[in-house]
């Protein structure tokens, strides 16, 4: 209890807001002591983790930590629970499954840690009538934050622990290799995979091929972690699957390969939101990829091909990571993005010049030439679109012509302005290339059945 404290000159709901204020002010301060007295709390109700090592233990801290810090902000903020409030402990429930940790003592430890925390506020909330009423006005909240981090942990485990068995991680491994040699599964265990993967190779379902790999090459110290990160990324896609499959998703050496299937009702265009979804969910765990996504292939023979369209395409990704998918591109855009320094040299150096002030100026001129084009040749369409005067619009088109020389009422000349800008705006640069050679380094990165399932 904080010394001089006194709630006696407030009304009764003013009173409890305040004591629900200390109290949360003074759990918020004593984190780290909590913490601590959680794990020893675990460590002596529970068994497994009391044999677990040093770095085992402070990792588990770390995540009593940062729970202890989600569920105050909640509190104090008088809000739900969000995914992103708990993002950490996805990754937290995969290495709970990996050091082989059971499901019924891995939500036990969390029980524990929860009831820690909720003592130690009845404690603080003290004898007074506010106090007792402001713990109680936190119940709900605090029930509502471990019913939904618990479920969201508990389901993370079940679904890495599906995905990680040996024996699925070994099959899905071996039909990725046959696929990608262009060879077709006929029987056995590699066919019903195949098959529950949705990838019948009796069928012409389409499919695309997905690799992703991680923005940041890996120091010597940092292959352990991020091959943590690699598997935890290959669970998050796996997910990707609707209709009762799930999607084919591999860690092949330092690249994630996986072969999504699109169900009835399910164009390209939703599957690539789904992807961009997806790696957003991993950037706020700290996972940051690069996606290279294929164009749409009919049935599992056309997947070589594929696969080196996703590659290629990793190029096209900035260096602090995103998707970059063929069926959101169009075969214009694919074609400027493809070119060299000389297909630049060839574009007149006025247009060139206006491109580059325009841009410094905020880009209006480059804005009226798309919408120009847009319109089909219509001003008055154009300039509605743009939201300005048609006889502002008329300006902006004898300036364009007075710089560059070509008129835009000129399919020739509208098309050398319209390759001239996307040339502008697709600058590649080399970070996609690098992280290509780094994903096809065998020596880096290898994490194989064996070792991926060895507890750390």
């Amino acid at each position: 209890m904080s010394g001089g404290f006194s709630t006696e000159t407030l009304t009764g709901a003013e009173a409890v807001r305040a004591e629900r204020a200390r109290i949360l002010s003074e759990l918020l301060g004593d984190v780290p002591r909590l913490a601590d007295t959680a794990v020893a709390a675990i460590i002596a109700e529970i068994p497994a983790y009391a044999a677990q090592g040093r770095d085992f233990l402070a990792d588990v801290r770390d995540q009593v930590v940062r729970h202890y810090r989600a569920k105050l902000a909640v509190l104090l903020e008088e809000r739900r629970v969000t995914p992103e409030d708990i993002s950490f402990s996805r990754r937290a429930a995969m290495r709970r499954a990996r050091a082989g940790v059971a499901l019924t003592d891995y939500m036990n430890a969390y029980r524990v840690g929860q009831r820690i925390f909720w003592e130690s506020l009845v404690e603080r909330a003290g004898p007074t009538p506010a106090g007792r009423e402001a713990a109680l006005s936190l119940a709900m909240s605090q029930m509502r934050y471990c019913d939904f981090a618990s479920t969201h942990a508990a389901n993370a485990y079940m679904e890495f622990q599906q995905y990680a068995s040996a024996e699925a991680l070994r099959e899905s491994r071996d039909l990725l290799e046959t696929l990608l040699a262009g060879g077709t599964p006929i029987r056995g265990r590699e066919l019903a995979t195949a098959q529950a993967h949705g990838l019948a190779p009796d069928t012409r379902t389409p499919l695309l091929v997905v690799i992703a790999v991680l923005v940041a090459a890996p120091a010597a110290a940092e292959l352990d972690r991020d091959a943590e990160a690699r598997h935890a990324a290959c669970a998050a896609i796996a997910r990707l699957g609707g209709n009762g499959t799930r999607t084919l998703s591999v860690v092949r050496r330092s690249e994630i390969v996986a072969i999504p299937v699109l169900g009835p009702g399910t164009g390209p265009e939703e599957l690539c939101d789904r992807l961009q979804g997806v790696l957003d969910g991993l950037a706020t765990e700290g996972i940051r990829l690069a996606m290279g996504v294929s164009t749409v292939s009919a049935g599992t023979a056309a997947i070589p091909q594929a696969y080196q369209e996703a590659r290629s395409v990793l190029d096209f990704v900035p260096e602090e990571g995103g998707v970059a998918a063929l069926p959101r591109i169009t075969p214009f855009q694919y074609l400027a993005l493809r070119a060299d320094d000389i297909a630049r040299h060839l574009v007149d150096p006025r247009i060139t010049a206006l491109l580059a002030e325009d841009r410094a100026r905020g880009g209006v001129l480059t804005a009226t030439i798309r919408a120009f084009a847009a319109a089909d040749l219509n001003l008055r369409s154009a300039a509605e679109h743009l939201q300005i005067h048609p006889n502002t619009a008329q300006y902006r088109l004898r300036r364009i012509q007075e710089r560059t020389g070509r008129s835009l009422r000129s399919i020739n000349d509208l098309v050398e302005l319209l390759v001239a800008i996307a040339l502008q705006d697709s600058l590649p640069t080399n970070a996609g290339r690098e992280r290509l050679a780094t994903a096809t380094n065998e020596g880096r990165g290898v994490a194989d059945v064996r070792s991926f399932h060895e507890p750390r």
